[in-house]
């Protein structure tokens, strides 16, 4: 156990020093001190300074493989965030929430605006004030600086031992390698270090009051937050067997708390509201993908006779039977669905995705062209739509459908990884690798990004305008590297025809 904490500890400060780096490029890991930052009361790490350590965590996470890139349930993570952020957001502060694969109850800030729900956390919501209410939560520790906060409450340590700390509580949140979190604590000072960053009890407290206030005022039910938290202490942990849930260890819940939430949701107008078939879309589409077979997804949504299921019910029966392979018995719920809501994205998205599955390739592409028109640059539809576009051979339409909606909309890593996929296959290779070196950014890898972009210079087919533009990317990239890293960008080797095409 002892080596692997050694090893995994290796691994974690490795991982760290990126957070670093944004404060002392260069320097020793013993001589790195936090920041001298004013007096006591506006001693808080600057919001450029919070951004670059909530980036470096997220490529950290995101490269575990954790973030839930289903455009369906990120889209509307998205939007019931921003719908909620808008309303506390003194306009200083960014948001991007996303969605971690793990099924444990939980939610979590980063530095820097980042927000991520557990898909654990959006099943066991009992409705979308409930979820709605634990985002609102978080989005108030974020405008209210509590992270910044906590951080500079533990100045006396070194910036290494806070970067390990923080960086071990998230891992933990989003659900990392157990051992990876042991070490880090291990690391950085143990539990007692720990409790230096988590968020004191006045910090829930005022987190609770602005988000009940954010709540209210984004439409959604006041007593949504209270609500979660009373199914929250109601888990049984009595038994040896049980876990308690994520979300307490991090946000304690107590009797007072919940009656404090209740007696605050009073001072403010009940608000009765249905769910939107958005929330249970991407909750259905949780539950699908939770069960270990696509059979045993069936039988959870057969439970119940398909003419008593609601529409989002029969939703979540028919994407169970797409991963079951049951496309024709799928076809014709998405059939029904649309004919009773054609305003409904998803119920288009789906009719389609069976039509081609069923080698229907014209009802597919007429399904995809009428939902185009309906809903023009649609993240989810247009993302689908060019995964379509690529399996039935015609790349050069995913490229350009793809450069339209990423001209307009900022990408995350997995769709820039997708254009440059269609661009490849389209023959545009300089532009594939171009893209292939923006999503290497993304992840934090600048060497290879800058790799991608001298293979792409390498070209014989190389048009003088993409020349220009690829040596004013390298030229750009090369300011923010270290020097290590333009050592390593002296040995790196040119990446392969072969290996172009697998990424």
């Amino acid at each position: 156990m002892i080596s692997t904490i050694v090893k995994s500890a290796k691994r974690f400060a490795t991982g760290a020093l990126l957070l670093l780096t944004v404060f002392a490029v260069g320097a020793n890991a013993d001589d790195i001190n936090l920041p001298d930052m004013g007096s006591p009361a506006d001693a808080l790490l600057s919001k450029s300074v919070e951004a670059q350590i909530g980036r470096a965590i997220m490529r950290d996470i995101r490269r575990s493989g954790m973030v839930v890139e289903d455009p369906q349930i990120a889209e509307y993570i998205n939007e019931i965030g921003h719908r909620i952020a808008v309303q506390s957001n003194d306009g200083d502060h960014e948001f991007t929430f996303f969605v971690v694969d793990d099924y444990r109850i939980n939610a979590f800030a980063l530095p820097g605006g980042y927000i991520g729900v557990h898909t654990g956390l959006i099943e066991a919501s009992r409705n979308e004030g409930e979820l709605a209410g634990v985002i609102a939560h978080e989005v108030a520790h974020v405008t209210q600086r509590h992270i910044a906060r906590a951080i500079h409450a533990s100045s006396r340590q070194s910036m290494l031992s806070t970067a390990l700390m923080l960086g071990a509580m998230v891992l933990g949140a989003a659900g990392g390698d157990s051992d990876l979190v042991q070490a880090g604590m291990a690391v950085s000072q143990g539990t007692a270090a720990q409790q230096q960053i988590n968020f004191t009890r006045s910090n829930e407290y005022e987190a609770d009051r602005i988000g009940i206030q954010a709540l209210t005022d984004a439409g959604f039910d006041a007593y949504g937050m209270a609500s979660f938290f009373e199914v929250m202490s109601r888990q049984d942990t009595s038994s040896p067997d049980s876990r308690i849930p994520e979300f307490l260890r991090s946000h304690p819940v107590t009797t007072e708390r919940i009656s404090e939430a209740r007696a605050r949701a009073k001072d403010y107008e009940r608000i009765v509201s249905e769910d939107s078939a958005s929330y249970g879309i991407a909750r259905s589409r949780i539950v699908v993908q939770r069960f270990d077979t696509a059979q045993k997804a069936v039988e959870h949504f057969e439970r119940e006779s398909y003419a008593r299921q609601t529409e989002i019910e029969r939703y979540g029966r028919a994407i169970a039977y797409q991963r079951d392979g049951r496309h024709t018995d799928a076809n014709k719920i998405f059939d029904d669905l649309i004919k009773k809501d054609q305003k409904v994205i998803a119920y288009h998205i789906g009719l389609a995705q069976t039509q081609l599955a069923m080698e229907d390739y014209a009802a597919s592409q007429a399904s995809f062209n009428r939902a185009i028109e309906l809903f023009p640059r649609n993240v989810p539809l247009v993302i689908h739509y060019a995964e379509a576009l690529l399996q039935t051979g015609n790349a050069k339409e995913a490229h350009r459908v793809l450069l339209d909606l990423l001209n307009n909309v900022p990408p995350t890593p997995a769709q820039v990884r997708l254009i440059a996929k269609a661009a490849n296959e389209a023959g545009d290779v300089a532009e594939a690798m171009y893209y292939m070196s923006e999503f290497r950014l993304m992840t934090g890898d600048l060497v290879g990004g800058v790799g991608f972009l001298r293979e792409a210079l390498a070209l014989p087919e190389l048009q003088e305008i993409q020349r220009i533009r690829f040596e004013a990317r390298i030229d750009f990239i090369r300011e923010y590297m270290t020097e290590e890293q333009l050592k390593q960008l002296q040995k790196v080797r040119p990446v392969s025809h072969g290996e172009r095409s697998q990424s």
